[in-house]
């Protein structure tokens, strides 16, 4: 289906970025997938190509757009090459930058933002705990403010943290006492955790089922003392900043969900007009033809939704209902498509050397972060007018 959000200058940056996978990712996959990380040099590379600017202002080195379609174009090149980069890729330019642009101060935008521009920072989001995932109130980090008055004892760990192995700089969720907050109620304050602070520590990195390229990690959090320069938007505030930034967040695992299940699609329709069987290709079986058209058909339905809220997004209007439905709905349509896309390759769908199973592997874990699927469901089902039911 044409689509009709892009412009031509979105062209020539998608033109960008499938040179550069093709040039510095596809090159290179083994050896990223084998090291569990996303070396920084290709961080470097990306930074001098322009992609991790993107929405940041001139003056600290960025393209100075906000425009989310640029961003949508990043997560479909990311695509070509796996899932895993539009993770990694995507925290640093669509989760991590908003924090960075629109909560931080002059001294600390002029102090992160141009290496963030550059990829000499890796930035990572610290939100999930081992007992605190899709609820975020629930988070245990604590910090307490320090002998001297000027800054915070932080005291937790934050774990399954993309980007947390060799991140710089982690925007972490931290509970603050109700004395210490000008509201008088405890709550969350943001707070920017850097590489080299004493007490920072980082566990191994995970081993995961899928999304190897991704560096994944535990964060631990022993008596750091945190500068009240590295306190991000508002004291006591940082459940509010979050919930502003996660609509942005689950339309960026939206674009990135559907354009991983259509590669994984484009490839099948290749692989079912060479496969043969009983004298004939498999893609001219009845069945085949009917299942092939069904997921065509969702997939080209499911890019118009996530384009119609790519561009009430870039309008400030993207409401955080429809933000859940994009994020649950092609999560579970790229959990569809690529398992089918599995079934028809048959017993090669099950060998990791083919694209398609490692698709499917990379996939699985959409319908649990940036708030798990049955929370999207929670979500959407509150604004129709079914409140909680409990007391």
């Amino acid at each position: 289906m044409q689509r009709q959000i892009f412009e031509e200058e979105h062209t020539w940056f998608r033109e960008s970025i499938e040179t550069f996978v093709q040039r510095e990712l596809a090159p290179r996959a083994e050896e990223i997938r084998e090291q569990r990380l996303i070396g920084r040099e290709i961080w470097a590379k990306a930074g001098e190509a322009g992609f991790l600017g993107v929405g940041i202002p001139e003056e600290f080195g960025g393209n100075g757009v906000r425009d989310f379609r640029f961003n949508a174009v990043m997560q479909e090149g990311w695509a070509r090459v796996g899932a895993a980069y539009q993770s990694s890729f995507g925290i640093h330019t669509d989760v991590c930058a908003p924090y960075l642009t629109d909560l931080c101060n002059q001294e600390q935008q002029e102090r992160w933002l141009p290496r963030f521009v550059t990829g000499e920072i890796i930035t990572a989001i610290g939100m999930t705990e081992p007992n605190a995932g899709s609820d975020l109130a629930a988070i245990k980090s604590a910090a307490k403010r320090n002998a001297a008055g000027d800054g915070w004892i932080v005291n937790g760990s934050k774990t399954f943290i993309t980007n947390g192995y060799q991140a710089d700089l982690v925007i972490a969720a931290i509970q603050t006492t109700a004395e210490d907050n000008p509201s008088g109620k405890p709550g969350i304050t943001l707070m920017a955790i850097e590489e080299g602070m004493p007490g920072f520590s980082r566990g191994r990195k995970l081993l995961k089922i899928g999304q190897h390229e991704a560096d994944t990690a535990e964060l631990f959090f022993e008596d750091v003392d945190v500068p009240d320069e590295n306190v991000i938007g508002e004291v006591g505030r940082g459940f509010a900043h979050m919930m502003e930034g996660l609509a942005q967040e689950r339309l960026s695992s939206a674009t990135g969900n559907i354009a991983h299940a259509a590669v994984g699609l484009e490839q099948t329709l290749e692989y079912v007009k060479d496969r043969s069987a009983f004298g004939r290709p498999i893609g001219t079986f009845q069945h085949n033809r009917f299942l092939l058209a069904e997921l065509v058909t969702e997939v080209d339905v499911t890019q118009a939704f996530v384009d119609s809220c790519i561009v009430q997004h870039n309008e400030s209007k993207l409401d955080p209902v429809d933000a859940a439905k994009a994020k649950w709905w092609t999560s579970d349509v790229q959990g569809r498509v690529l398992d089918a896309c599995v079934q028809l390759h048959g017993g090669y769908g099950f060998m990791e050397e083919y694209d398609v199973a490692r698709a499917w592997t990379d996939a699985r874990v959409t319908r649990i972060w940036a708030g798990s699927n049955e929370i999207m469901k929670e979500i959407i089902g509150r604004s129709l007018g079914f409140g909680d039911p409990r007391p």
